[in-house]
């Protein structure tokens, strides 16, 4: 029974340290400023990242002024090459995403 409990500790503890890295490597420094993609936070919370856009902007006042911001398109054709993402003549985004500083 011990055993089971240890194993259960052990998987949970490398599950953690997977999502640890996992959200790691979806942090970029943009403008100075550690940053993680529209997209990459709604997969975390898994909403669509329409809503989750549609929620910060309802609700701005509750934020710091510097929470948010959306990229200009030098920056997003930059960030594009330095990661995978789908052709914007494919089904990519229509919008230049935003990028979340906290």
């Amino acid at each position: 029974m011990a055993s089971e409990k240890n194993k259960t500790a052990v998987l949970q503890a490398n599950t953690a340290i997977q999502d640890s890295n996992e959200i790691q490597n979806k942090i970029y420094t943009i403008r100075n400023q550690q940053v993680m993609l529209d997209s990459d936070l709604a997969l975390m919370y898994q909403v669509e990242t329409k809503r989750l856009n549609e929620r910060v902007k309802r609700n701005i006042a509750r934020f710091p002024e510097n929470f948010c911001f959306q990229l200009t398109k030098d920056e997003y054709d930059n960030l594009r090459s330095q990661i995978a993402t789908s052709s914007e003549e494919y089904g990519g985004r229509r919008y230049l995403p935003y990028v979340f500083t906290d």
